[in-house]
């Protein structure tokens, strides 16, 4: 019998995240999936207010973390896994796929020399079908590309956490314009997490609350295959695809989509400083479309 995941989650409200804490029904094992690290933007402030409130939770409840998983290189958060392992120890995992998306974000953010598109700033690199055990809890990774090639689902005993495949039925799915995004990879990725046991509760990483609901983030694969709008049963790829890539014409960037990428494809660490102390982030003008801006270039 499939042991029973001990799921408590925590809602990031500006960037609609769910971050969970995973633990072992039969000792104080635990895991962290998809931290939040505060930042307001137009300062360039950067707090821990989310993750303190994550490391309360497992200080007071005595529990031991094992693992801070990430569920792919986020474009509206930026993680706080560095923080979180400053203080509770644990190992940083994500997706073997890191490395292609090192390697284009690096390009894109024209980052320091000594930037590595190797994934070596993550503890663990997971592939298809990796163990992730926590205490007794048995669990394993499961590649699911389509949103961004790195994604990964992880299912933990009878709870899987899907990232940004899936979110719950009356939102549909994860958009897939973001460089390696594929809408007929997502919907394959997607059908394999709707076969898994229909009783599996699935944990969604983001809940934009429509028509003014109220918050909601576990759904399980029978209520997917029932109701999903974009991927229900009987949805072929071809409609899925046509649907997801006129839906994803119409989609603005995430708000934080800049400083997210240069956090997260670092394990969350921030670029190294410059000028003695200071950090900066870069904002690429006209990365991912827009005029030619040659004409408009200072002199030196």
């Amino acid at each position: 019998m499939t042991a029973t995941a001990d799921v408590t989650h925590f809602f990031d409200a500006p960037t609609n995240t769910l971050t969970y804490v995973v633990k072992d029904p039969d000792s104080n094992a635990c895991a962290i999936v998809d931290s939040v690290l505060n930042l307001d933007y137009p300062s360039g402030t950067v707090s821990y207010e989310g993750a303190d409130t994550v490391i309360d939770h497992i200080q007071t409840q005595g529990l031991s973390l094992e693992w801070i998983l990430e569920t792919h290189v986020h474009a509206d958060h930026l993680s706080a896994a560095p923080y979180l392992q400053q203080k509770l120890g644990g190992k940083i995992a994500i997706g073997s796929e890191i490395t292609t998306v090192q390697t284009v974000f690096g390009a894109v953010f024209n980052s320091e020399e000594g930037f590595l598109r190797d994934g070596s700033q993550f503890d663990v690199l997971l592939s298809e079908g990796d163990s992730i055990n926590i205490g007794s809890l048995e669990g394993y990774a499961m590649h699911t590309p389509g949103h961004t090639p790195a994604c990964m689902a992880y299912v933990l005993g009878d709870a899987a956490f899907v990232g940004d495949t899936l979110f719950m039925p009356d939102f549909g799915t994860a958009r897939c314009d973001f460089p390696g995004g594929d809408a007929a990879t997502l919907f394959r990725s997607i059908k394999r997490i709707l076969a898994l046991p229909e009783a599996t509760r699935i944990f969604v990483c983001h809940d934009y609350m429509p028509n003014d609901r109220e918050l909601q983030f576990e759904t399980s694969v029978s209520a997917e295959l029932e109701a999903n709008i974009h991927v229900k049963a009987g949805i072929s790829e071809e409609e899925f695809v046509a649907m997801r890539e006129k839906r994803d014409k119409t989609l603005g960037m995430p708000n934080l989509i800049l400083p997210s990428l240069q956090i997260n494809m670092r394990a969350g660490h921030v670029p190294p400083p410059e000028s003695g102390d200071r950090f900066f982030l870069k904002l690429p003008l006209n990365a991912f479309g827009g005029p030619d801006l040659s004409n408009l270039a200072a002199k030196e």
